[in-house]
């Protein structure tokens, strides 16, 4: 196996009397693309914090880049970089005076140098004079991650970085991102967007300050025996269809995708039995499908307590 980027063990973080995350492990060895998944507030952005240094954890151990967790933040902070959620460099300052900025911030000694080879790298060449504040979502996008790569971290923690950004930019950032893993940077990248969930390499699941399933997105698909039916027909039908259907024996979730429900078990036989009289219904077309990890996650979510009720 590949030398550990991050290796933690049992860390736990509290905001007064909410437990945010509730003994979390995680491995991540170089050169991975590790994908960080689980609804809003189900503590991805504490635990990626405590990784990278910003946040101390109450208990708890490990390593990051082979530095401890806890007493040797600082030197982690260093040999990181981390994109945060919102865009947070300064808008009044064009591209290249932000990246001399973080330079000068890191204390980097080839600061001229450096931010022309990162602008070369990323694209941003072009547009080095261009306002920060100007750019599209894209670019923004890009020139974060720019400053991320400047002081040529290691490791990457990623914080919903495609979030708000057109699907050609999200392609883009995805294909930088397979070029960094193959130089042997590790990547630690949270989202919401399943087809950027299945580009990882291994995926983890967080939901409510647990750590739910980690596994490769083939292993996860096989997590659980799940068995889908995709129904399609009129919209008004499908939408009192999803309403019947809630609670009913073998029906573990039903869930909207565009024009189709999908209603799923982990009980084949009482999943049939159950939609064997919606079947005989004008209108609706059923057919067999293949739990996608959409449907996984789903699953795994409606099984877990809500640590903030």
């Amino acid at each position: 196996m590949s030398a550990l980027a991050i290796d933690v063990h049992g860390l736990n973080k509290s905001f007064g009397d909410k437990h945010v995350v509730k003994d979390f492990s995680l491995q991540v060895r170089s050169g991975e693309i590790y994908g960080f998944l689980g609804p809003n507030g189900s503590g991805k952005t504490t635990s990626i914090r405590m990784l990278c240094g910003l946040l101390k954890p109450d208990s708890g151990s490990g390593t990051c880049l082979g530095h401890d967790v806890v007493r040797e933040t600082a030197a982690i902070k260093r040999e990181v970089g981390y994109m945060t959620q919102r865009f947070s460099l300064w808008e009044d300052l064009t591209i290249r005076e932000n990246l001399e900025f973080v330079a000068r911030m890191y204390g980097m000694k080839d600061r001229s140098q450096a931010v022309s080879k990162t602008l070369a790298d990323v694209g941003l060449e072009g547009r080095k004079d261009q306002l920060a504040g100007t750019l599209s979502g894209g670019w923004k996008q890009r020139l974060a991650l720019a400053a991320c790569l400047l002081h040529r971290p290691q490791l990457l923690l990623l914080d919903e970085p495609t979030a708000g950004v057109d699907p050609k930019a999200r392609r883009d950032f995805w294909e930088e991102i397979h070029q960094l893993a193959a130089q042997g940077i590790s990547v630690l990248v949270s989202t919401h967007y399943m087809d950027e969930a299945e580009r990882c390499h291994r995926l983890a699941y967080i939901a409510y300050g647990t750590l739910l399933a980690t596994g490769t997105p083939d292993e996860l698909l096989h997590l659980f025996p799940l068995v889908t039916w995709a129904v399609s027909g009129p919209l008004t039908k499908l939408a009192a269809l999803s309403t019947r259907l809630q609670g009913r024996p073998g029906v573990s979730h039903v869930t909207a995708f565009g024009n189709t429900l999908h209603v799923t078990g982990e009980d084949e036989a009482a999943l049939e039995t159950t939609l064997a009289p919606f079947m005989k219904e004008e209108e609706l077309l059923w057919k067999k499908a293949q739990a996608g990890l959409e449907d996984v996650f789903i699953h795994l979510m409606a099984s877990a307590p809500d640590n903030l009720q």
